[in-house]
């Protein structure tokens, strides 16, 4: 029998001072400091083995030094996706910082908050196109945390930037709470990225999307499925996103709902795609 470690593709940690956590309504029970400590205990609870640190919103690059100094003295902590402003100036001065940080080799990922970006077709414009072309020099993926509305411009980018891995959290933030009418407006979105195939998926963030009081396994299956069809379980990974998983479920209910979807801890779900995608030396 083949033990593989799981792995836990997208988690966060925090200081309660985050701009964000007070800026947006219906977010105090996640308002607090959420450290190692706190996720050591989550991850023996849940049985997962290594995880992928995310940057969590602070919007500057002193947050990526701080989590890749963190990664190599957490060993659960297999890599860092950092933050990168793709319409930042100094776009080159903020890679040159990473690049020479001693411990650049868990930087796996670069993540910018496009969900927060107006524009529908942000990451189709040529100045995010070139600069997404310019990181691709330095990390082998870039996270999309966008909206639905956003998702066909991340499929031009996505095609536009071939050399590039794109890694989809939490499936595009489908509307799950909308149910039918929610299933069918993301997956007309999601399919032409999907096709890309240099796209990967994170199977994240799902229960903040459906009803925080009273989701179910059920309401998220038909996302899941599509999910399955869509990129097939060699392109999807298992991500908590804890803590901000906590406003509807525990760390241990997010990866029991999704284990129970799939009928199982399917290895790549669990394992391989995270590990093959990110290059994080794990088995």
């Amino acid at each position: 029998m083949t033990v593989y470690q799981v792995i836990d593709a997208h988690h966060h940690v925090w200081t309660a001072d985050y701009p964000w956590l007070s800026s947006e309504p219906g977010l105090e029970p996640i308002r607090r400091d959420y450290g190692i400590a706190d996720l050591r205990a989550n991850l023996a609870e849940a049985g997962v083995d290594r995880t992928v640190l995310v940057e969590a919103g602070w919007g500057h690059p002193s947050e990526t030094v701080e989590f890749l100094h963190l990664a190599g003295a957490v060993p659960e902590i297999a890599g860092v996706v950092g933050h990168i402003d793709l319409l930042d100036p100094d776009l080159k001065g903020v890679l040159a910082r990473y690049r020479g940080h001693p411990r650049v080799r868990y930087l796996v990922g670069l993540r910018d908050q496009v969900q927060g970006r107006e524009e529908a077709d942000f990451l189709a414009r040529g100045e995010v196109v070139a600069a997404l072309k310019t990181i691709a020099g330095l990390v082998p993926t870039f996270d999309l945390v966008v909206r639905v509305d956003q998702l066909p411009a991340a499929a031009k980018a996505a095609q536009a930037v071939p050399e590039l891995t794109f890694v989809l959290d939490h499936l595009g933030k489908p509307r799950i709470r909308d149910g039918a009418d929610g299933l069918w407006a993301w997956r007309e979105a999601v399919g032409p990225l999907a096709k890309q195939p240099n796209v990967t998926a994170k199977l994240s963030g799902l229960v903040t999307e459906a009803d925080w009081e009273q989701w179910s396994a059920e309401d998220l299956r038909p996302f899941v499925q599509t999910a399955l069809e869509l990129f097939g379980p060699d392109r999807l990974m298992f991500g908590s996103d804890w803590p901000v998983c906590e406003l509807a479920a525990t760390y241990s209910r997010v990866k029991e709902a999704l284990t129970e979807i799939l009928g199982r801890e399917d290895p790549d779900i669990f394992a391989g795609t995270a590990a093959r995608t990110y290059k994080l030396g794990v088995k």
